[in-house]
Parts: C-alpha cells; sequence; structure tokens
C-alpha cells in the first residue's frame, strides 16, 4: 500500500493536471492496488496450507478423545416425566435418583406429571417416594396444578396418597379454589365433606398463612433485621403483603416504617401490587400512608391502570381525586409568605393592612348585613303600619254599623 505522505505529494500534484492524466494516475494505483492483494493472498493461501499439514501430524500422533454429553439428575427425571416415559423415570428411582429433584422454579418431576395428565409416571413417582404435598416457589401443589387442569382422575389417585386438600398456594388459593368445571370440583368437595372439613376450618387455614407472616415480621423487627430489604427479585416484604391483602402485616410494615416507593425488577412498588390483584383495603391503606397512585412502572403503568375491576378502579381515583384535593390545601398551608425586610431608609417599621380588594369585600359584607337588619326593621314597621291602617278600619266599620242600627230603631 502507499504511503500516505505520498498519496498527499500525488493528490497536490494531480490538481494542476488534466482529467486525463488524472484518469491514467487512478488506472496506475489500481493497477498496484491488485498486485499487492493477489501476492497478500498467495501469502494468506500458504499459511493455511502449512497450519493443516500441523494439524494432521498432531491428529495422527495423538487421537482426540471422545466426547460424552451429561445431565444431572434433576435435569433428566424432568425430562422423562415430561416425555411419560414411565419406565425410564422407574429406571432413574430405581438408581437412587431423588424424587423430589426440582428446577430452578421449585417444579418438581410429580409437578409436571400432573399438569400434563401422566398418569402411569404419577403412579410410579408416588410408588417410588414422591411427595404428593411437594410446593413449588409459588407454593403451589400437585393437586393444585391437576385441579386447575382439570384431571380427575390425577385428583383422585393424588387424594388416595393423601394429598393436602387445605393447602395454600402464594395467592391464597386451596386447589377447590381452581376449579374450573364442576366435575373436579365435586370430587373435592366430596372427599372435603368426607373429611370433616367446614367452612371455619377453611376460614382457619386461609388466615393461618397471614397469622404465620405476621409472627415473622415480629421476629424479624424484635431481631433488628431492616424490614426493607429487597430479594434478587426486587421483591419487599410489603410487596408480599399487599398482593395478598394481608392487613395486619401492611399495618404492622407501615408502622414500623416500610417504605412504600420501593420497585421490584419490573418498577412494580406495593401500591401496584395491591391494585392487580384487587386487594381493596390494603390499597387505601397504602396511600393513606403516603403511596402514590401516579406511581408508574417500567412499562409506563399506573396503580388504575392495572385494576381490572371496575369498582376497584372507581375507589382508586375518587382516592386519587381526594389526594390531590388534599395535597392542594397542604401547599396552600405550607407556602410561606415573603416579607420584605425594612431598609434604614423605610419608616422603621412595616404597616400591616388589609389589601384594597378585602377592604371592599369586608365592606360589602358590612353593608349586606346593614341592609339586611335595615329592611328587617322596615318590614317590622310596614307591618305595624298595616296592623294599624287595619284597626282604623275596623273600628270605622264597627262605628258605621252602630250608627245604622241606631237610625234603624228611630225609625
Amino acid at each position: 500500500m502507499a504511503n500516505h505522505l505520498e498519496l498527499l505529494r500525488e493528490l497536490r500534484s494531480m490538481e494542476k493536471a488534466s482529467s486525463t492524466d488524472r484518469v491514467r494516475a487512478a488506472r496506475r494505483r489500481r493497477v498496484q492496488q491488485l498486485k499487492r492483494w493477489t501476492a497478500y493472498e498467495k501469502e494468506l493461501l500458504c499459511r493455511k496450507r502449512k497450519a493443516g499439514k500441523r494439524r494432521n501430524i498432531a491428529l495422527t500422533a495423538t487421537p482426540a478423545p471422545s466426547k460424552h454429553v451429561s445431565f444431572t439428575a434433576s435435569i433428566a427425571l424432568l425430562e422423562a416425566a415430561m416425555r411419560n416415559d414411565s419406565e425410564e423415570v422407574k429406571y432413574l428411582l430405581d438408581h437412587s435418583v431423588n424424587p423430589d429433584l426440582c428446577n430452578e422454579d421449585g417444579l418438581t418431576a410429580l409437578h409436571q406429571c400432573c399438569i400434563d395428565n401422566h398418569e402411569d409416571s404419577v403412579r410410579v413417582l408416588l410408588s417410588g417416594g414422591a411427595s404428593v404435598n411437594a410446593r413449588d416457589k409459588e407454593l403451589w401443589t400437585p393437586l393444585h396444578a391437576a385441579a386447575t387442569c382439570g384431571h380427575s382422575s390425577l385428583i383422585c389417585i393424588l387424594i388416595q396418597h393423601g394429598a393436602d386438600l387445605l393447602a395454600v398456594n402464594s395467592d391464597g388459593n386451596m386447589p377447590y379454589d381452581l376449579c374450573e368445571d364442576d366435575a373436579t370440583l365435586d370430587i373435592i368437595e366430596t372427599c372435603m365433606a368426607e373429611r370433616g372439613i367446614t367452612q371455619a376450618i377453611i376460614n382457619e387455614q386461609r388466615a393461618s398463612v397471614e397469622r404465620r407472616m405476621l409472627e415473622d415480621i415480629q421476629m424479624l423487627i424484635q431481631d433488628g433485621e431492616d424490614i426493607n430489604l429487597q430479594d434478587s427479585q426486587g421483591v419487599t416484604l410489603l410487596h408480599t403483603a399487599a398482593a395478598n391483602g394481608y392487613i395486619q402485616p401492611t399495618e404492622l410494615l407501615l408502622l414500623r416504617g416500610a417504605r412504600t416507593d420501593l420497585r421490584d425488577r419490573d418498577g412494580w412498588q406495593p401500591l401496584h401490587a395491591a391494585a392487580c390483584w384487587g386487594q381493596m383495603h390494603v390499597a387505601e391503606l397504602l396511600v393513606s400512608h403516603g403511596a402514590s397512585l401516579d406511581a408508574r412502572t417500567y412499562l409506563d403503568e399506573t396503580p388504575i391502570d392495572l385494576c381490572e375491576e371496575e369498582e376497584f378502579r372507581a375507589m382508586l381515583l375518587e382516592l386519587k381525586y381526594k389526594h390531590d384535593v388534599m395535597m392542594k390545601s397542604q401547599f396552600r398551608q405550607k407556602v410561606p409568605l415573603c416579607r420584605r425586610s425594612s431598609s434604614t431608609s423605610s419608616r422603621g417599621k412595616l404597616v400591616r393592612r388589609a389589601s384594597l380588594l378585602d377592604r371592599t369585600r369586608l365592606y360589602r359584607k358590612e353593608y349586606e348585613t346593614e341592609a339586611i337588619l335595615w329592611m328587617g326593621q322596615r318590614g317590622e314597621e310596614e307591618e305595624e303600619e298595616e296592623e294599624e291602617e287595619c284597626d282604623q278600619e275596623n273600628s270605622q266599620s264597627v262605628r258605621l254599623q252602630t250608627q245604622k242600627r241606631a237610625a234603624f230603631q228611630k225609625c
């Protein structure tokens, strides 16, 4: 390649050259470039050939070891369960593979089989010691999965092996809450009735989760732990309490200084979680403690945008209106008065007086009051005058009647 300085000299000389000379110089430069490029390609090809010969010699001297792909036991078990390969599932369990191995979401092979309605693999797993009440990260049991998918036969198998009918997931739902068809609902409700499960027991079981959370928060406060600590997803205790509608834990957290403006990885604040899951009372509580109804997620969504119920949305809009009015009134009260500092040339003290508009309003109000009083007195005087006139007219009529009677008697 030509040197940069040489190209600059050639450009200067080409400024005075004719167009024909310029074309000739350009062609000459192009021929030089092609020659250099051809030489570079030949040199590169020779290098590749030499490298290939060295590689072949190395391969003939030491043969390459064969590569084997291996998977972890949890992946192998979950994959076999997903394919409903009951023989491979049994083989893995017979070779001391833990039947309760799970993936990163806490999903076990039994969960997966209940989702996909693989009855054979479910029987093999249960006979191999799989936990019938295993929970994933959302606290779903295999019975939750079978109930929401409507797999009646699997529900019967799980109940026969001791599935917990009152298991509560992270959303506060029991298996019978997730049934979408009457057949699966009848099976679960019949089993609940046979076991003597009443509505009082159900309510007590639902409240137990909130009670345990309240106790855990109290223990954290006693130990001096940070209640605003965020997990790997950015979720705080207040996020969890708000999403589940737990009133007492939410109150305790707010009283102990839990922040309402912390965001998770999606930009959600606790009020967003309460609005999304329809927790009306918790939302009111959060707003009363300073949670902003104008806060937006990373997708530019406010709590009102995430609300699906019209009644709840109307309540949030009313809360927002009241909050805006209250903030405006507080702002007016908190605005400091700008007082002018007295200078040396002033009269030594400030003259405080009402503005002309205020005095005009005051005078107008006084005039209206006086007019009302005057009109009232005037009305009373007119009524007295009318009464006197009526009395005079009555007395005159009485006199005329007596005079007529006297004249009639004389006749």
